[in-house]
């Protein structure tokens, strides 16, 4: 059984909390003053908050503009993953795959980091060293001096079991049911209004969009069925729209 506590569903620290609240926003930006105010209603002191905005800002994980920070650089490719995530796949595939080999013969530790983050991003699962796979149902990753990819079906592989290789699909199941029964629970307290189910659920809500980013989003025929991602995916739909509601109201309430 897996430990809601192996999903990430633990305390937010300040920049976690702002993460949060910005990636879960539909415009994600608000003013310094509203992430402080939200801050201490988490029971996280303002001088902690704001130290946090600082350094965020400095690392180029946050913007400032017109007295609003906004999510920048890889985060919004973080959120732009995040979002695709909480749609199901498409139903239609051709039975195309996309390949994507490094071709590049050096790159320093950052950069190594920057682009596997990029290809989880993208859902691209690593089949060994430099190799990465996934079905062409989603966009590929964009060739250039030190990647080369190439689109096409598989030959003498059966599609099912590489992608078994590919994503540990038994265990990402059974995530996913553990996240719709600790959803299906928080429901009503959610759609109830209460602030304090802002601060109890918030971190059952980052857990959920952070295991929705990385869920592979395959094709039908290469998952079980039932899949239980997809009926995450429609039980979220309610208790974020419940949780929005929620978290837009708590900002909207700050002065």
């Amino acid at each position: 059984m897996v430990d809601p506590c192996d999903l990430g569903i633990r305390p937010l620290n300040a920049r976690s909390l702002v993460l949060s609240v910005l990636l879960g926003l539909r415009r994600p930006a608000l003013s310094a003053r509203a992430l402080v105010d939200v801050a201490e209603t988490f029971g996280i002191a303002a001088g902690t908050m704001r130290t946090a905005l600082s350094r965020m800002l400095a690392a180029g994980e946050l913007a400032a503009d017109r007295g609003e920070y906004h999510l920048a650089g890889r985060l919004l490719e973080r959120k732009a993953a995040q979002d695709i995530g909480r749609r199901p796949a498409a139903a239609d595939w051709d039975g195309a795959w996309w390949v994507a080999i490094v071709t590049a013969t050096r790159r320093d530790v950052a950069d190594r980091r920057a682009f596997r983050s990029h290809m989880a991003n993208l859902r691209m699962g690593e089949l060994r060293p430099d190799t990465w796979l996934r079905p062409a149902n989603l966009v590929a990753p964009v060739g250039d001096g030190g990647l080369a990819v190439v689109r096409g079906p598989l030959a003498g592989e059966d599609p099912a079991a590489l992608a078994g290789r590919l994503w540990p699909l038994p265990a990402i199941a059974e995530q996913a049911a553990v996240l719709l029964a600790l959803v299906e629970a928080a429901l009503p307290a959610v759609e109830s209004g209460s602030v304090a189910a802002l601060s109890d659920t918030i971190g059952l809500s980052a857990a959920v969009v952070r295991f929705l980013r990385a869920e592979p989003l395959l094709p039908p025929p290469l998952t079980p069925r039932p899949w239980p991602p997809d009926e995450l995916r429609t039980r979220y739909r309610r208790f974020d729209a419940a949780f929005f509601r929620l978290l837009s109201a708590t900002v909207a309430a700050t002065p």
